[in-house]
């Protein structure tokens, strides 16, 4: 039986600009957010090839080839508007610059080429299971990875070595895409990931898990930060999106004032829950 098309649809002023078809689900698409010289949607779908659609023409300009299963995340570096990202169910994660017709520019080797790891485990794989979790630092300087194998890795966007960061064991049970989001404009910084109905928070650069934020009714598929207001949106499978601000608390103060209490308790229900833990 053919596999029913799919449609990547461009909206300016409520009406369609562009609309891309696909064949089979797609699971991923990103439009770089400094990119100048080129305008180019990056497409991941349940086929092997990174499909990059070209808002100014209109079409389907390159494929590149290399993954061997379906391209589950596809993020363009914050840093450098030609660098790719993309990761796939084959375990692997490749960085791409798109101006090189040929092969891939690296794949992350979890054991950063250790042979005597066996030659099995030594493929340049990122995680030893699907790998559907994929964002840059804010700097461009790090890429954050997440695989079915419930681990979470940090690797140095520029050389591709394994930063080594232990997350501890990330629970990650999805078949496809889990949208996981760093913090932006603050020290230290902070990953966010869907974990069940809750969202875990990780400091990005020791591995410690934060806090846990509960709200939700059922599972948790995306998150994403939002860097001018510092707040954080969740979307679930309850059908909610929820934003999460963080609590207004002075370095030396227990309790909260009645100042800071009446300010929170005018805030809209829908922005309230907080950055609550298992130890409050």
């Amino acid at each position: 039986m053919a596999k029913a098309a799919t449609s990547l649809i461009v909206v300016l002023q409520s009406k369609p600009a562009e609309v891309f078809t696909f064949e089979g689900t797609v699971y991923s698409h990103h439009l770089s957010p400094i990119a100048r010289k080129h305008s180019l949607i990056a497409v991941g779908t349940e086929y092997p090839k990174i499909q990059l659609c070209d808002l100014k023409s209109g079409s389907k300009i390159q494929v590149l080839q290399g993954h061997r299963a379906e391209v589950l995340s596809v993020r363009w570096s914050p840093r450098y508007e030609h660098i790719l990202a993309t990761a796939s169910a084959d375990s692997k994660v490749r960085v791409w610059d798109v101006r090189r017709a040929s092969d891939c520019l690296f794949t992350l080797d979890q054991h950063n080429g250790d042979k005597s790891k066996g030659a099995s485990e030594a493929a340049n794989t990122a995680h030893n299971g699907r790998v559907n979790g994929l964002c840059f630092s804010s700097d461009g300087l790090h890429l954050l990875t997440s695989g079915t194998d419930d681990r979470m890795r940090l690797w140095n966007s520029a050389t591709g070595a394994n930063t080594l960061v232990n997350y501890g064991k990330v629970s990650n049970k999805s078949r496809k895409r889990r949208q996981l989001t760093v913090s932006r404009g603050c020290s230290p910084e902070f990953v966010f990931v869907p974990c069940g109905s809750s969202v875990a928070v990780y400091g990005l650069h020791t591995g410690e898990l934060v806090t846990m934020l509960r709200g939700h009714f059922n599972y948790v598929d995306c998150c994403e930060f939002h860097p001018d207001h510092q707040e954080l949106y969740s979307a679930g499978k309850d059908g909610n999106i929820l934003a999460w601000v963080p609590v207004l608390r002075g370095p030396d103060v227990e309790e909260e004032s009645d100042q800071i209490a009446a300010v929170r308790s005018s805030v809209d229900r829908a922005f309230q829950d907080n950055w609550s833990s298992d130890e409050e």
